[in-house]
Protein backbone atom coordinates (compact mmCIF):
# COMPACT_ATOMS: atom_id res chain seq x y z
CA UNK A 1 0.00 0.00 0.00
CA UNK A 2 0.93 3.42 -1.13
CA UNK A 3 1.99 5.75 2.44
CA UNK A 4 -0.33 8.33 1.47
CA UNK A 5 -3.12 5.78 -0.16
CA UNK A 6 -6.09 5.89 2.38
CA UNK A 7 -8.69 5.83 -0.11
CA UNK A 8 -8.45 1.77 -0.27
CA UNK A 9 -8.12 1.41 3.02
CA UNK A 10 -11.10 0.03 5.29
CA UNK A 11 -13.03 1.28 7.67
CA UNK A 12 -11.07 1.38 10.75
CA UNK A 13 -14.39 -0.01 12.87
CA UNK A 14 -14.53 -2.90 10.43
CA UNK A 15 -10.74 -4.03 11.71
CA UNK A 16 -11.71 -4.33 15.83
CA UNK A 17 -14.02 -7.02 16.61
CA UNK A 18 -15.07 -4.50 19.63
CA UNK A 19 -14.95 -0.67 19.58
CA UNK A 20 -13.89 1.65 22.36
CA UNK A 21 -14.26 0.24 25.99
CA UNK A 22 -17.13 -1.89 24.64
CA UNK A 23 -14.04 -4.55 24.09
CA UNK A 24 -12.86 -4.47 27.33
CA UNK A 25 -12.96 -8.11 29.25
CA UNK A 26 -16.18 -8.95 31.06
CA UNK A 27 -16.03 -8.18 34.62
CA UNK A 28 -16.85 -11.35 35.73
CA UNK A 29 -14.18 -12.98 34.14
CA UNK A 30 -11.59 -10.23 35.16
CA UNK A 31 -11.93 -11.03 38.44
CA UNK A 32 -11.77 -14.68 37.80
CA UNK A 33 -8.07 -13.82 36.13
CA UNK A 34 -7.07 -11.19 38.71
CA UNK A 35 -8.10 -13.96 41.89
CA UNK A 36 -5.69 -16.27 40.13
CA UNK A 37 -2.83 -13.52 40.19
CA UNK A 38 -0.68 -14.30 43.46
CA UNK A 39 -1.43 -11.84 46.72
CA UNK A 40 1.63 -10.15 47.54
CA UNK A 41 2.48 -7.52 50.30
CA UNK A 42 1.41 -4.00 49.78
CA UNK A 43 3.54 -1.18 50.38
CA UNK A 44 2.66 1.53 52.88
CA UNK A 45 3.84 3.83 50.21
CA UNK A 46 1.12 2.22 47.71
CA UNK A 47 -2.43 4.77 48.46
CA UNK A 48 -4.27 2.37 45.74
CA UNK A 49 -3.71 -0.56 44.33
CA UNK A 50 -6.00 -3.34 43.16
CA UNK A 51 -8.37 -3.78 45.95
CA UNK A 52 -11.03 -2.23 45.02
CA UNK A 53 -10.55 -1.72 41.21
CA UNK A 54 -10.07 1.41 41.07
CA UNK A 55 -9.43 3.98 38.45
CA UNK A 56 -5.48 3.89 38.83
CA UNK A 57 -2.90 2.90 40.97
CA UNK A 58 -1.35 5.98 43.36
CA UNK A 59 2.14 6.05 44.73
CA UNK A 60 3.06 8.27 47.87
CA UNK A 61 6.52 10.22 47.27
CA UNK A 62 6.56 12.45 50.03
CA UNK A 63 4.40 14.41 52.15
CA UNK A 64 2.73 16.70 50.02
CA UNK A 65 2.98 14.60 46.11
CA UNK A 66 1.63 11.68 45.39
CA UNK A 67 2.15 9.49 41.92
CA UNK A 68 -1.21 8.58 40.13
CA UNK A 69 -0.35 5.94 37.46
CA UNK A 70 -2.89 4.63 35.15
CA UNK A 71 -3.05 3.20 31.23
CA UNK A 72 -5.87 2.24 28.89
CA UNK A 73 -6.05 1.71 25.19
CA UNK A 74 -8.42 0.38 23.01
CA UNK A 75 -9.39 -0.41 19.41
CA UNK A 76 -11.29 1.88 16.79
CA UNK A 77 -14.66 2.87 18.31
CA UNK A 78 -15.07 5.47 14.95
CA UNK A 79 -13.97 5.49 11.71
CA UNK A 80 -11.73 9.19 11.57
CA UNK A 81 -8.15 8.48 12.47
CA UNK A 82 -7.77 11.76 14.08
CA UNK A 83 -10.96 11.76 16.41
CA UNK A 84 -10.16 7.44 17.29
CA UNK A 85 -7.07 9.00 18.86
CA UNK A 86 -8.39 11.91 20.96
CA UNK A 87 -11.17 9.44 21.96
CA UNK A 88 -8.64 6.83 23.33
CA UNK A 89 -6.27 9.69 24.69
CA UNK A 90 -8.97 11.20 26.55
CA UNK A 91 -10.64 8.20 28.32
CA UNK A 92 -6.89 7.20 29.21
CA UNK A 93 -6.58 10.45 30.68
CA UNK A 94 -9.56 10.51 32.45
CA UNK A 95 -8.21 8.11 34.96
CA UNK A 96 -6.07 10.18 36.50
CA UNK A 97 -8.47 13.23 37.29
CA UNK A 98 -11.14 10.69 38.30
CA UNK A 99 -7.82 10.01 41.60
CA UNK A 100 -8.25 13.46 41.62
CA UNK A 101 -4.84 14.05 40.27
CA UNK A 102 -3.34 16.28 37.80
CA UNK A 103 -2.27 14.77 34.60
CA UNK A 104 2.02 15.65 33.84
CA UNK A 105 2.52 13.01 30.86
CA UNK A 106 1.61 10.33 28.94
CA UNK A 107 3.44 7.75 26.67
CA UNK A 108 1.45 6.33 23.85
CA UNK A 109 0.84 2.83 23.24
CA UNK A 110 0.38 1.79 19.73
CA UNK A 111 -0.57 -1.47 17.79
CA UNK A 112 -1.25 -1.31 13.79
CA UNK A 113 -1.95 -3.49 11.14
CA UNK A 114 1.24 -1.73 9.08
CA UNK A 115 0.26 -3.81 5.82
CA UNK A 116 -3.48 -2.69 6.14
CA UNK A 117 -3.37 1.00 7.12
CA UNK A 118 -0.88 3.54 5.38
CA UNK A 119 1.04 6.04 7.41
CA UNK A 120 -1.03 8.62 6.91
CA UNK A 121 -3.69 7.08 9.07
CA UNK A 122 -1.55 5.74 11.48
CA UNK A 123 -0.32 8.79 11.67
CA UNK A 124 -3.33 10.90 12.25
CA UNK A 125 -4.25 9.00 14.98
CA UNK A 126 -1.15 9.40 16.97
CA UNK A 127 -1.66 13.07 15.93
CA UNK A 128 -5.42 13.13 17.71
CA UNK A 129 -3.66 11.65 20.52
CA UNK A 130 -1.40 14.07 20.64
CA UNK A 131 -3.90 16.91 20.34
CA UNK A 132 -5.63 15.36 23.60
CA UNK A 133 -2.78 15.84 25.47
CA UNK A 134 -2.01 19.19 24.52
CA UNK A 135 -5.38 19.93 25.34
CA UNK A 136 -4.52 18.77 28.71
CA UNK A 137 -1.07 20.19 29.02
CA UNK A 138 1.04 17.64 29.02
CA UNK A 139 3.14 15.98 27.01
CA UNK A 140 3.30 12.74 24.76
CA UNK A 141 6.94 11.94 26.13
CA UNK A 142 7.38 8.39 24.73
CA UNK A 143 5.93 5.22 24.27
CA UNK A 144 5.94 1.65 22.68
CA UNK A 145 4.81 0.29 18.89
CA UNK A 146 3.82 -3.09 17.40
CA UNK A 147 2.62 -4.41 14.47
CA UNK A 148 -0.89 -6.42 15.53
CA UNK A 149 -3.81 -7.58 13.27
CA UNK A 150 -6.25 -5.16 14.49
CA UNK A 151 -5.42 -1.36 15.43
CA UNK A 152 -4.94 -0.18 19.16
CA UNK A 153 -4.36 3.11 20.48
CA UNK A 154 -4.17 4.62 23.88
CA UNK A 155 -1.62 5.99 26.83
CA UNK A 156 0.31 5.33 29.55
CA UNK A 157 -0.76 8.58 31.73
CA UNK A 158 0.28 9.83 34.78
CA UNK A 159 -0.45 12.53 37.37
CA UNK A 160 0.66 13.78 40.40
CA UNK A 161 -1.70 14.51 43.16
CA UNK A 162 -1.52 15.40 47.44
CA UNK A 163 -1.87 12.04 49.62
CA UNK A 164 -4.52 14.05 51.86
CA UNK A 165 -6.35 14.90 48.19
CA UNK A 166 -6.51 11.51 46.81
CA UNK A 167 -10.03 10.45 45.94
CA UNK A 168 -10.83 6.48 45.95
CA UNK A 169 -14.04 4.78 44.26
CA UNK A 170 -14.64 2.97 47.62
CA UNK A 171 -15.49 6.37 50.36
CA UNK A 172 -19.06 6.68 49.65
CA UNK A 173 -20.90 6.65 52.80
CA UNK A 174 -24.71 6.32 54.16
CA UNK A 175 -26.62 9.55 53.44
CA UNK A 176 -24.30 10.71 50.55
CA UNK A 177 -25.67 12.35 47.14
CA UNK A 178 -24.81 10.87 43.52
CA UNK A 179 -24.07 13.15 40.59
CA UNK A 180 -23.04 11.81 37.10
CA UNK A 181 -21.08 14.23 35.03
CA UNK A 182 -21.59 13.25 31.51
CA UNK A 183 -24.85 11.61 30.18
CA UNK A 184 -25.18 8.01 29.06
CA UNK A 185 -25.14 6.26 25.51
CA UNK A 186 -21.77 6.29 23.88
CA UNK A 187 -21.72 2.09 23.47
CA UNK A 188 -25.44 2.72 21.47
CA UNK A 189 -24.08 5.49 19.41
CA UNK A 190 -21.10 3.65 18.07
CA UNK A 191 -23.09 0.19 17.21
CA UNK A 192 -25.61 2.26 15.28
CA UNK A 193 -22.34 4.05 13.80
CA UNK A 194 -20.59 0.84 13.17
CA UNK A 195 -23.79 -0.43 11.26
CA UNK A 196 -24.46 3.50 9.73
CA UNK A 197 -27.31 4.57 11.33
CA UNK A 198 -25.76 7.35 12.79
CA UNK A 199 -26.40 11.11 11.42
CA UNK A 200 -23.91 13.34 10.96
CA UNK A 201 -25.88 15.03 14.30
CA UNK A 202 -25.33 12.16 16.46
CA UNK A 203 -21.82 11.75 15.50
CA UNK A 204 -20.95 14.96 16.91
CA UNK A 205 -22.69 14.64 20.11
CA UNK A 206 -20.44 11.43 20.24
CA UNK A 207 -17.42 12.93 19.37
CA UNK A 208 -18.27 16.17 22.05
CA UNK A 209 -18.75 13.70 24.92
CA UNK A 210 -15.88 11.19 24.15
CA UNK A 211 -13.33 14.48 23.52
CA UNK A 212 -14.06 16.03 26.84
CA UNK A 213 -11.46 15.88 29.38
CA UNK A 214 -13.25 15.70 32.90
CA UNK A 215 -11.10 18.39 34.48
CA UNK A 216 -13.50 19.02 37.02
CA UNK A 217 -11.49 15.78 39.27
CA UNK A 218 -9.11 17.65 40.83
CA UNK A 219 -11.28 20.61 41.69
CA UNK A 220 -13.81 17.80 43.23
CA UNK A 221 -11.22 16.47 45.30
CA UNK A 222 -10.43 19.42 47.61
CA UNK A 223 -14.04 19.60 48.30
CA UNK A 224 -14.08 17.91 51.88
CA UNK A 225 -17.68 16.54 51.31
CA UNK A 226 -16.76 14.49 48.17
CA UNK A 227 -16.17 11.48 49.76
CA UNK A 228 -15.65 8.88 46.21
CA UNK A 229 -14.87 9.64 42.73
CA UNK A 230 -14.36 6.99 39.73
CA UNK A 231 -15.58 7.44 35.93
CA UNK A 232 -18.07 5.63 34.43
CA UNK A 233 -16.45 3.47 31.39
CA UNK A 234 -16.15 -0.31 29.60
CA UNK A 235 -18.44 -1.63 32.75
CA UNK A 236 -21.25 0.86 32.39
CA UNK A 237 -23.41 2.84 34.61
CA UNK A 238 -24.16 -0.46 37.21
CA UNK A 239 -21.03 -1.91 36.45
CA UNK A 240 -18.79 1.30 38.42
CA UNK A 241 -21.78 2.35 40.51
CA UNK A 242 -21.36 -1.30 41.84
CA UNK A 243 -17.54 -1.06 42.49
CA UNK A 244 -18.05 1.93 44.59
CA UNK A 245 -21.00 0.50 46.23
CA UNK A 246 -18.98 -2.64 47.23
CA UNK A 247 -15.87 -0.78 47.81
CA UNK A 248 -17.88 1.39 50.07
CA UNK A 249 -19.45 -1.03 52.20
CA UNK A 250 -22.99 0.58 51.35
CA UNK A 251 -25.63 0.27 48.56
CA UNK A 252 -26.43 2.68 46.10
CA UNK A 253 -29.47 3.91 44.19
CA UNK A 254 -30.22 5.45 41.75
CA UNK A 255 -33.21 7.38 40.31
CA UNK A 256 -33.61 6.00 36.90
CA UNK A 257 -35.43 9.11 35.21
CA UNK A 258 -32.83 11.41 36.46
CA UNK A 259 -29.73 10.19 34.84
CA UNK A 260 -28.82 12.23 31.89
CA UNK A 261 -28.50 10.28 28.56
CA UNK A 262 -27.69 11.65 25.16
CA UNK A 263 -30.68 13.04 23.08
CA UNK A 264 -30.91 9.85 20.37
CA UNK A 265 -29.78 7.45 22.53
CA UNK A 266 -33.40 5.99 23.22
CA UNK A 267 -34.91 6.13 20.03
CA UNK A 268 -31.62 4.14 18.62
CA UNK A 269 -32.39 1.34 21.38
CA UNK A 270 -35.74 0.98 19.84
CA UNK A 271 -34.76 0.29 16.73
CA UNK A 272 -31.90 -2.08 18.16
CA UNK A 273 -29.09 -1.01 18.66
CA UNK A 274 -26.88 -2.16 21.31
CA UNK A 275 -23.48 -3.53 22.20
CA UNK A 276 -22.51 -7.66 22.88
CA UNK A 277 -21.02 -5.71 25.89
CA UNK A 278 -23.90 -4.84 27.79
CA UNK A 279 -25.15 -8.01 27.85
CA UNK A 280 -21.91 -9.30 29.23
CA UNK A 281 -22.11 -6.71 31.78
CA UNK A 282 -25.13 -7.84 32.87
CA UNK A 283 -24.20 -11.66 32.56
CA UNK A 284 -21.37 -10.96 35.32
CA UNK A 285 -22.92 -8.79 38.04
CA UNK A 286 -26.86 -8.82 36.94
CA UNK A 287 -27.30 -10.29 40.30
CA UNK A 288 -26.43 -7.72 42.32
CA UNK A 289 -28.46 -5.07 40.93
CA UNK A 290 -32.29 -4.67 42.03
CA UNK A 291 -34.61 -3.34 38.96
CA UNK A 292 -38.08 -2.24 39.24
CA UNK A 293 -40.93 -3.93 38.37
CA UNK A 294 -41.34 -3.69 34.29
CA UNK A 295 -38.03 -2.29 33.94
CA UNK A 296 -37.47 -2.86 30.33
CA UNK A 297 -34.70 -4.73 28.66
CA UNK A 298 -33.31 -1.98 26.46
CA UNK A 299 -33.37 0.27 29.47
CA UNK A 300 -31.21 -2.36 31.41
CA UNK A 301 -29.08 -2.20 28.12
CA UNK A 302 -28.81 1.15 28.70
CA UNK A 303 -27.73 0.56 32.29
CA UNK A 304 -24.82 -1.49 31.22
CA UNK A 305 -23.85 0.42 28.19
CA UNK A 306 -20.18 0.58 27.93
CA UNK A 307 -19.06 4.24 28.17
CA UNK A 308 -16.07 4.64 26.14
CA UNK A 309 -14.49 8.34 27.96
CA UNK A 310 -17.45 8.63 30.26
CA UNK A 311 -18.52 11.21 33.16
CA UNK A 312 -17.21 11.30 36.49
CA UNK A 313 -19.36 10.13 39.20
CA UNK A 314 -18.88 11.53 42.71
CA UNK A 315 -20.05 10.24 45.78
CA UNK A 316 -20.60 13.03 48.27
CA UNK A 317 -22.47 15.14 51.51
CA UNK A 318 -25.71 16.27 51.05
CA UNK A 319 -24.18 19.77 51.93
CA UNK A 320 -22.05 19.58 49.12
CA UNK A 321 -23.88 19.11 46.19
CA UNK A 322 -24.10 22.55 45.33
CA UNK A 323 -20.38 23.04 45.09
CA UNK A 324 -19.91 19.89 43.31
CA UNK A 325 -22.62 21.11 40.93
CA UNK A 326 -21.44 24.54 40.69
CA UNK A 327 -17.86 22.71 40.15
CA UNK A 328 -19.16 20.79 36.92
CA UNK A 329 -21.09 24.13 35.77
CA UNK A 330 -17.48 26.10 35.78
CA UNK A 331 -16.28 23.34 33.43
CA UNK A 332 -18.40 23.07 31.08
CA UNK A 333 -20.24 19.99 32.05
CA UNK A 334 -23.89 21.34 31.87
CA UNK A 335 -25.57 18.17 32.24
CA UNK A 336 -23.96 17.12 35.12
CA UNK A 337 -26.97 15.84 37.53
CA UNK A 338 -27.86 14.07 40.77
CA UNK A 339 -28.89 10.66 40.09
CA UNK A 340 -29.10 9.17 43.49
CA UNK A 341 -28.18 8.51 47.15
CA UNK A 342 -25.95 5.84 49.10
CA UNK A 343 -27.46 4.42 51.48
CA UNK A 344 -26.76 2.10 54.24
CA UNK A 345 -25.83 -1.55 53.07
CA UNK A 346 -23.84 -4.19 52.06
CA UNK A 347 -22.76 -3.32 48.66
CA UNK A 348 -25.51 -3.92 46.00
CA UNK A 349 -27.29 -1.52 43.30
CA UNK A 350 -30.75 -0.74 43.11
CA UNK A 351 -32.52 1.16 40.78
CA UNK A 352 -36.12 2.74 41.57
Amino acid sequence: MNDTDTAAEPRLTSLSHGGGCGCKIAPGVLSELLRAAPALPVPPDLLVGTATSDDAAVWRLNDEQALVATTDFFMPIVDDPHDFGRIAATNAISDVYAMGGRPIMALALVGMPISVLSRTTIGRILEGGAAACAAAGIPVAGGHTIDSVEPIYGLVALGLVHPDRVRKNAGARPGDVLVLGKPLGTGILSAALKKGQLDPAGYAEMIATTTKLNTPGPDLAAVEGVHALTDVTGFGLAGHALEMARGSGCDLRIDWDRVPVMSIVRGLLGRGFVTGASGRNWDSYGAAVDLPQGFADHERALLTDPQTSGGLLVSCAATAVDEVLSIFARHDFQTAAVIGEATAGAGRLVIR
